[in-house]
């Protein structure tokens, strides 16, 4: 309507009405508050047990792109306002970035795939355990020999990546990353959302792509992680992120071929298994599919020597995904930091009860057996 105003803003006449009002229509969430409380409180116990400055927990439906827990610590109570510490305002999953280690290697190996360059049999040498790249070298946790690709997935294989990543074309694996939705916002329309970080170079030295390939280099949110899970978990297909209550999922977009999704997902069960890195992430009756990270904090000065965040992102049930999740713990300061430690079993946990929450019925007969705790973490 036109009105009339004084020098303070305020309306003194109504002059004419120039569209009449409508009722609002109703806005439903996609969050679910069980799945919220869920998420919080596993999310709550794993940076109090491992004494962790902060950690991020998002859970998506693969299918819609809803967000159906997102979670933070540390958090506030809003019905509690006495001092209040404006940090713990901000939405980290969607604002906070960070490197993501070896959550990156999934995608190296999707781009490989895609290129034609391996199957998930073909073998690479890893041996002895290093790998000099200009005046940088790499390592791996042990030297691992002759391994195949899956086994690059399942021991975390730094070197493996780096031969991967050093055999396409320098502008290959930056433009599939860019596909998955990394270094740029998810499109949800938070405020504050951060793009993160994808170097977009003309000329790449090969320790840059051989750093991008497993996940140093780049930053991205906790957000955008899951988002690219997502699109592995949905045979290849991105569907955009939403915050609101989806009555009609949207198509979405193919990003790499069904077939080479699905393989990645048989591949990333074998990280979630005895031999692999996060057995912690193990859900009795579901099969597991995912990758675990482990980065140096970046600081002023460089890299920190001890200061890490750890990293779970995965999916289930793997024979027919319908959730994708990632788990970040942030600078965890006692009882250990790899990722497969410290964000893998609170994974387990929070999946484990979306799934029964959700009544996603089981695709294993056999997994009612509990998590072997053993294995090791490169990532």
């Amino acid at each position: 309507k036109k009105v009339v105003l004084d020098l303070l803003g305020r309306v003194i006449q109504n002059i004419e009405v120039m569209k009449q009002a409508e009722p609002g229509k109703d806005l439903t969430l996609s969050l679910d508050l069980r799945l919220q409380y869920l998420a919080y409180k596993q999310l709550l116990a794993a940076t109090r047990r491992f004494d962790a400055k902060g950690g991020s927990v998002v859970v998506l439906d693969v299918k819609t792109g809803e967000i159906l827990a997102m979670v933070n610590q540390p958090s506030y109570n809003p019905n509690n306002r006495l001092d209040l510490d404006t940090s713990r305002l901000r939405n980290r999953a969607v604002t906070d970035v960070f490197e993501p280690g070896s959550t990156m290697k999934p995608f190296t190996v999707a781009a490989a795939l895609e290129q034609g360059l391996v199957t998930p049999t073909t073998v690479v040498n890893t041996h002895p355990g290093y790998l000099r790249v200009g005046s940088n070298v790499i390592h791996d946790h042990r030297d691992y020999g002759v391994i195949d690709v899956t086994t690059i997935l399942t021991k975390s294989s730094n070197v493996g990546i780096s031969k991967l990543a050093l055999s396409m074309d320098p502008m290959v694996l930056p433009g599939y990353l860019e596909r998955f939705g990394f270094g740029q916002p998810t499109g949800i329309q938070f405020p504050g959302e951060s793009a993160g970080v994808l170097p977009l170079r003309s000329r790449w030295a090969d320790v840059e792509r051989a750093a991008l390939a497993y996940g140093y280099g780049v930053s991205v949110s906790t957000l955008q992680l899951a988002q690219a899970y997502a699109v592995l978990a949905n045979h290849g297909r991105h569907v955009p992120l939403s915050l609101v209550k989806v009555d009609h999922p949207p198509k979405g977009q193919q990003v790499i071929r069904p077939q080479t999704a699905n393989a990645l997902v048989q591949m990333l069960e074998t990280v979630v298994s005895r031999v692999g890195t996060a057995s912690r992430a193990k859900i009795p009756g579901y099969k597991v599919a995912g990758k675990t990270g482990t980065v140096h904090k970046v600081t002023a000065h460089g890299y920190a020597e001890d200061h890490y965040i750890g990293v779970f992102a995965g999916l289930a049930p793997a024979s027919n995904p319908r959730i994708a999740a990632v788990v970040m713990i942030n600078d965890p300061r006692k009882g250990g930091y790899y990722g497969g430690l410290v964000a893998a079993p609170v994974f387990s946990k929070v999946v484990g009860g979306v799934l029964r929450i959700l009544h996603v019925p089981p695709d294993q007969t056999d997994g009612l057996i509990a998590a072997n705790l053993d294995g090791e973490d490169n990532g």
